[in-house]
């Protein structure tokens, strides 16, 4: 009873010495206050509920989608990291178990041309670990924190993935329609030079004005060929991402595309467990933690248990045969007293480490809850403004009819009805523009809060 007693004691001031500690989350002041719309911290519901495909509803996106997921490189290689770590693990749990090996050994002597001596020997042996100091246990709750990371980072990956994949497929749209309005507008300045140098045969107008014309024309020209190769390059970046060669990527129309009129936030404390970055992050602080536990470790002793079996014929001073059992078990304690202070420096830096941790995570933290502010507010700002370019385009739209009335009643010249249409044009460029920044802030809203996996 006396022994059990003391080995109780012993157990629980192994305990309070940091031994056998499990992790738990530090103490995140100011999560709660991560967003900076108060309104919508009460609620629970986020953008991130949504499956991707729940979000992208164009189907077209969503095969492309598909694609990447199963062929982007980084992904795969993702998926072949968290396979190591699982591995490890499997290790570090294995590692309880004895190890045993076979040494089967046999020998030829002769002395002075005498008849050879032969001697064999057919044992096997095994090495016990007694993880009494928890070197065992801390090393398995490190590999499992490290299988965590990877897992993490698998995800990230993915969920970077699609925003990319989705973020490159809405560039192609915005362009698409920007070159469709840039040709448009090029229509309207040949048009113009042609009207232009028409009223400099009549005497109504400058060499000068048509050549102000002529070069206008000839940069929306040049702008026609930086459409089409921006678009050839979104197309070969999109191609990388999809693991194929580079092509033409099929798509449909911008104004096809339809998203959710209102966006909730949910509760920052809800970033912790969708953002694989954040989670990532604190699986490197709980793996760090772990290490700690293990450099305490090292100052208590090391219990190895020992033992051999096998056939032998030499088991006396004398070689006999037929062969007899041979048996051995021994009982190893290796307590360090003096290693050079390798001990304590691999105590401080595991310390060390485990401080720079904490301080990763909650930077990352920091971090996510800044994005989430960044894009509410793009998602936001690009809605603003693109209500305000449909009111001028409006606008814009009854003065090219004005202009056009005028001109056929009054002595208004064809020129001011081109310039108007003109005008028009270039509001309809902002607008796309406005729209692709509105769909940019739901993909960038959508990553930020951990959706995509």
């Amino acid at each position: 009873m006396k022994r059990i007693i003391i080995g109780l004691l012993l157990l629980t001031g192994l305990s309070g010495c940091h031994i056998y500690r499990t992790y738990e989350r530090p103490e995140l002041s100011g999560v709660d206050s991560l967003y900076r719309v108060p309104a919508m911290t009460e609620d629970t519901m986020s953008l991130a509920d949504f499956s991707w495909k729940e979000l992208f509803t164009d189907t077209v996106l969503q095969q492309l989608i598909e694609k990447g997921i199963a062929n982007n490189t980084d992904l795969n290689i993702a998926r072949l990291k968290v396979r190591e770590a699982e591995a490890l693990l499997t290790s570090s749990k294995l590692a309880y178990l004895p190890s045993v090996s076979l040494t089967p050994q046999g020998t030829i002597k002769s002395i002075e041309g005498n008849s050879p001596t032969k001697t064999y020997n057919l044992a096997a042996s095994a090495d016990w670990e007694l993880d009494i100091f928890g070197r065992l246990t801390n090393a398995k709750r490190e590999a499992k924190a490290v299988l965590e990371q990877s897992q993490a980072y698998k995800q990230a990956v993915q969920t970077q993935l699609i925003a990319t994949i989705a973020n490159s497929y809405y560039t192609l749209l915005m362009l698409d329609k920007q070159l469709d309005i840039s040709r448009r507008t090029a229509e309207i300045w040949a048009e113009n030079l042609r009207v232009m140098k028409a009223l400099k045969k009549a005497g109504q107008t400058t060499e000068m004005a048509v050549a102000q014309i002529e070069a206008s024309k000839l940069s929306v020209d040049a702008s026609l060929l930086s459409l089409e190769q921006q678009i050839t390059e979104v197309e070969n970046s999109l191609s990388s991402l999809l693991g194929v060669v580079p092509q033409r990527i099929d798509r449909s129309t911008l104004d096809m595309q339809s998203f959710p009129d209102t966006l909730s936030v949910g509760v920052p404390l809800q970033l912790l467990q969708r953002r694989p970055d954040v989670r990532q992050s604190e699986a490197a602080l709980a793996e760090a933690f772990y290490t700690t536990n293990r450099a305490y470790s090292a100052f208590y002793p090391a219990i190895t248990l020992s033992g051999s079996a096998g056939w032998t014929n030499a088991a006396g001073a004398i070689i006999s045969n037929p062969g007899e059992w041979l048996f051995s078990a021994v009982g190893a304690l290796v307590q360090p007293l003096f290693n050079r202070g390798q001990n304590i420096a691999n105590l401080k830096v595991a310390k060390a480490r485990q401080e720079e941790a904490l301080l990763t995570f909650r930077q990352t933290l920091l971090n996510a809850g800044t994005e989430v502010n960044d894009a509410l507010l793009q998602w936001q700002v690009a809605r603003r403004r693109l209500d305000l370019d449909r009111q001028q385009i409006i606008s814009l739209q009854s003065a090219v009819r004005s202009s056009e009335l005028l001109m056929r009643h009054s002595s208004q010249n064809y020129l001011e009805v081109l310039t108007a249409r003109q005008t028009l044009l270039d509001a309809e460029l902002s607008a796309v523009s406005d729209r692709f920044e509105e769909i940019q802030g739901v993909i960038n809203l959508y990553h930020a809060l951990g959706g995509g996996y």
